[in-house]
């Protein structure tokens, strides 16, 4: 899958992986994690996601990884953010308050370059990716990020042979393969969510659950 994929994607609205909403498993576990006031949180993938304006009003740092920056200027145009802008090796860099999104390849993220961050939130990365560059981020992610940190991972599973991705399929298998050396994993939900989800149905997909994970480096 090439950078022109999700450019392009961008560029002709094709976006239906955005909500329109605050995700609820965010909301609902989010506090759980116990994390102190002002800890930084990595954001791969990140494309406009109302999650970011949510982590900052809970009051965190966030660090957002985005490579469309149709999907950046669209995030700080829809909610009347001034940003700064800057270069930070490879990235551009958009910060206004405690929101910082930085449009470039996540490959290319240094563990400089997160290591002030002790938490992550992945709700549409790790499911936007086919199987070989899941391999490539999870290793990549567990390369930069502090031992200890803390976080959520949303996946979804079906059948795979039913719909074409992405979102991809990523069953609880492959997630124990891609993190369970690194990391700490624990179901928080496992949620049915065929009846709400349209592409899906119309896609002829019988079944959909929606996994939530707390995970933990160490």
């Amino acid at each position: 899958m090439q950078p022109e994929f999700w450019h392009k994607r961008w560029a002709s609205n094709q976006i239906g992986f955005h909500l329109p909403e605050v995700n609820p498993h965010l909301q609902r576990f989010w506090p759980q994690l116990g994390l102190e006031d002002g800890a930084r949180v990595l954001v791969p993938l990140c494309g406009k996601s109302l999650d970011l304006l949510w982590l900052a009003r809970e009051g965190h740092e966030v660090l957002g990884v985005e490579l469309s920056e149709k999907a950046i200027e669209d995030f700080f145009n829809e909610h009347q953010f001034d940003p700064d802008v800057s270069e930070q090796g490879p990235f551009k860099v958009y910060r206004a308050g405690s929101i910082e999104l930085w449009c470039g390849d996540f490959f290319e993220l240094t563990a400089g370059d997160v290591a002030d961050c002790s938490a992550l939130y992945d709700r549409a990365a790790l499911i936007a990716l086919p199987p070989k560059m899941r391999e490539q981020y999870a290793a990549h992610l567990t390369r930069i990020l502090p031992k200890e940190s803390l976080g959520l991972l949303i996946t979804l599973d079906y059948d795979q042979t039913q719909m074409d991705g992405p979102p991809f399929a990523v069953l609880d298998d492959e997630v124990k393969r891609l993190f369970g050396g690194s990391w700490a994993l624990k179901i928080l939900e496992d949620q049915d969510v065929l009846s709400a989800s349209g592409k899906f149905l119309e896609a002829g997909v019988t079944r959909l659950e929606e996994r939530v994970y707390r995970v933990s480096s160490s």
